[in-house]
């Protein structure tokens, strides 16, 4: 929807049905939400030639890998969203500065969640006792029988930020 008065608003949502089957077993698989949705919320400032942009995306919960039944990491993430907010200033015409914070709700990952990647200080598992049939051990040094692994990390590694900038328009 876009106003005359110069306010605008854009969403979209898209709903996932994403899984796998094997030996008749239906299972939702990694990393993958039910739904996610963009949207943005806009107004111009016309006499002054100033934009106010609110932006964001959400998503439903999905998925996540764990290593054991030790790991004491979520099996699904939350419900999370990004935010963001942007001004922009024309300045002549063919100049624009332009300014705002990303992440406003500064959330990443690791909020809630012990650590994201298991084992961080040990990359290659020299302190992570094996047993015979290959799989690690729960010791007083390793309580969940983790083996470094990265591939838990699901969303944004950095968290609120501020942001600046010019932009030049070459007029043809």
């Amino acid at each position: 929807m876009s106003l005359p008065n110069g306010f605008k608003i854009l969403a979209g949502g898209t709903y996932l049905d994403v899984y796998s089957v094997e030996n008749n077993i239906k299972e939702r698989q990694l990393f993958t939400e039910r739904f996610a949705g963009v949207w943005n919320i806009g107004y111009t400032f016309n006499r002054i030639e100033l934009t106010i942009d609110y932006t964001g995306n959400v998503y439903s919960p999905m998925r996540l890998p764990l290593l054991n039944d030790l790991d004491p990491r979520r099996a699904y993430s939350p419900w999370w969203s990004i935010q963001n907010i942007q001004l922009t200033k024309k300045i002549g015409s063919n100049m624009e500065m332009y300014g705002g914070i990303k992440n406003l709700l500064n959330w990443t990952p690791n909020n809630g969640n012990p650590f994201i990647i298991s084992r961080s200080h040990d990359p290659f598992d020299k302190e992570v006792a094996f047993g015979p049939d290959g799989q690690a051990l729960s010791t007083p040094n390793n309580p969940y029988a983790l083996t470094f692994d990265p591939t838990y990390v699901y969303g944004p590694n950095q968290g609120i930020r501020g942001f600046l900038g010019f932009r030049y328009i070459f007029n043809e």
